[in-house]
């Protein structure tokens, strides 16, 4: 499961409005090779979802993720932040064993 922290699903919900999204978009969460340290997560919206997808709901957000991608995400927290050290979705990630500097890539 992933859960939504309040700024989070009020930044989505805020995305959701500024882009004239449906309801039917969802926010699908996935796991990428790529970044400084290894693996990068992808978030973006979407309105399909695949046979090997799973969805979860949180605070009325539903998150679509797919199999291979839950498998470093279970746990997981999305918060979004507007600080002075940054603007944007993070994801707090317990599986995560190092992360970069600027909170995109993981490595387990």
């Amino acid at each position: 499961m992933i859960i939504v922290s309040d700024k989070a699903k009020a930044r989505i919900n805020e995305l959701r409005e500024q882009e004239s999204r449906s309801e039917e978009e969802n926010i699908r969460v996935s796991v990428k090779g790529g970044g400084c340290s290894g693996l990068m997560y992808d978030l973006g919206f979407d309105a399909n979802i695949a046979e090997n997808d799973q969805v979860f709901e949180d605070k009325g957000i539903k998150i679509i993720v797919d199999k291979k991608s839950l498998l470093y995400l279970a746990g997981t927290t999305l918060e979004f932040t507007d600080g002075l050290n940054g603007k944007g979705f993070q994801f707090v990630n317990p599986n995560a064993s190092r992360t970069c500097g600027c909170g995109e890539s993981f490595s387990i």
